[in-house]
């Protein structure tokens, strides 16, 4: 076990551990990717229930992380942080062994059981570090996620197209191994939990219950029909049940989200942001790597191989790395308010730019710089904003709802670019693609949408805490790692 002594705390290791573990959670997400066009045959299956090997993630991810983030209030962000890597390293393995779908498809709802480690490592830092090294830290694991996309893709590419695909899931399985162990060597303990005794279980079924009556709506609208009974019903669903769990929550004495933290204009506004970042975060990666791959004989796309387009697009986030130090240097002079405003602004001029650069992989590498470089500033804000307006004792619960804004926003991104995508196409030798229009217009969505975050952004009413919301850095209660050495 590691020491909690203050003077024990090596900011650099801790620091280091939790961004790998944000990379590690990002390469969960892009692992399947290179799998989509082979997973009908592998699986012996349609393509339609091939599909459900991505929507399992997305749905067991967000109903766990804001339970991941109550929990970590409750016993300890360390101890759930660990508790979180175990079934990223049960379902890398139930996948590696499977070859039909149900199992794979367990096995990736159980990855995106896992994916909770992002905001209790965000939520832990506030604990462990001293205040002169939190804002950039955040920022760095903040980036962390696009790193982990960076390097995933063209990886999980190179071992499918060389070899076995189980491949794939035993090196994902091996790497949240070695996530946890450094965690459980290097990270400490931080802020002992509430010790809360009741944990807010109807909450949590109605939450889950709610959301993936949403997302499934969402993400599976554009199969089913909009219009269809499955998925009106399933956006009845939705509404009603989160009508009942607010009300439930609002009623709560210990709840699973507390909805009057939520409801302080700070946080409700950076939560309102989030979701239009996570919208114009994820608009390009939908349509870049189409482009990238189309053939060239469509007069628009290029052509490339899914490695060549994973290296085509690693550079972007590399740059969401670069730019942290930046983003935490504007943050801690300007106010992370500025910081989100001015990443917004940023990824809506990278959007600009694809009007004049779609024509070649250069410029298609430029595009995906610039919005990746936003999307870092924006992504190293956000937790600074939601942590400078909630209790510390709330730290984990706030920030694991603001990763389940933007993934919100993200699964809006991928149905109304999907719907964009369908309706504007080209007839090529007998096969319908989505046409240059169609890229064009979508990404003319992904630039309004950015200004639109920047709107948002620049209406947060950011004011002086209370006692117990210290903004990070500037808190003026003891910390219990502030006289540790970098």
């Amino acid at each position: 076990m590691v020491s909690t002594n203050p003077d024990d705390v090596r900011p650099g290791s801790v620091v280091g551990v939790l961004a790998l573990a944000g990379i590690v959670a990002a390469i969960m997400q892009t692992l399947v990717v290179p799998l989509i066009g082979d997973l009908p045959s592998i699986l012996d299956t349609t393509p339609s229930n091939a599909s459900w090997v991505i929507t399992a993630t997305l749905l067991s991810a967000a109903v766990a992380t804001p339970v991941a983030g109550r929990l970590g209030d409750m016993y300890g962000k360390r101890r759930i942080l660990l508790v979180s890597v175990v079934p990223l390293v049960a379902g890398s393995v139930v996948c590696a062994l499977s070859s039909s779908l149900v199992p794979m498809i367990v096995g990736r709802g159980m990855q995106g059981l896992g994916m909770g480690v992002v905001p209790l490592g965000i939520s832990l830092l506030r604990d462990v570090l001293p205040p002169e090294k939190l804002g950039s830290s955040i920022a760095l694991m903040s980036a962390s996620m696009g790193v982990g996309g960076a390097l995933g893709l063209p990886f999980a590419a190179a071992v499918a197209e060389n070899a076995s695909w189980r491949v794939l899931f035993w090196v994902a399985g091996a790497l949240s191994l070695l996530v946890g162990f450094l965690a459980w060597r290097f990270v400490p303990a931080g802020r002992a939990g509430t010790g809360s005794a009741r944990f807010d279980a109807l909450g949590a079924v109605g939450l889950g219950i709610g959301l993936i009556s949403l997302l499934l709506a969402v993400s599976k609208g554009s199969d089913w029909g909009w219009t269809s009974g499955t998925t009106l019903g399933l956006f009845i669903v939705a509404v009603v049940v989160l009508l009942a769990w607010g009300r439930w929550e609002l009623r709560s004495t210990e709840p699973l989200v507390d909805l009057r933290v939520t409801a302080r204009p700070q946080v409700l506004m950076t939560n309102a942001a989030s979701v239009l970042v996570g919208f114009a975060m994820y608009a390009q990666s939908l349509v870049v790597p189409q482009l990238l791959q189309l053939p060239e004989a469509t007069g628009y796309g290029l052509g490339q191989s899914m490695i060549a387009m994973g290296l085509w697009m690693a550079p972007a986030g590399l740059m969401m790395m670069a730019l942290s130090p930046l983003g935490a240097k504007l943050s801690a002079a300007r106010g992370p308010k500025v910081t989100l405003a001015v990443g917004s602004l940023v990824i809506s001029a990278g959007y600009a730019s694809s009007l004049l650069l779609l024509g070649s992989t250069w410029g298609l590498l430029v595009v995906t710089i610039i919005c990746s470089g936003g999307v870092g500033l924006a992504y190293g804000a956000m937790p600074a904003l939601i942590m400078g307006a909630v209790p510390q004792e709330e730290t984990a619960s706030a920030n694991s709802f603001n990763t389940l804004m933007r993934s919100i926003g993200s699964s809006g991104a991928a149905a109304v670019i999907g719907v964009v995508l369908a309706q504007l196409t080209t007839d090529f030798g007998g096969h319908f693609l989505p046409s240059e229009d169609g890229f064009r217009t979508a990404m003319l969505i992904g630039c309004g949408v950015g200004l639109a975050a920047a709107a948002v952004a620049s209406l947060i009413p950011v004011r002086p805490m209370e006692s117990g919301a210290e903004a990070p850095g500037k808190n003026t209660e003891p910390h219990p790692a502030s006289e540790a050495a970098a």
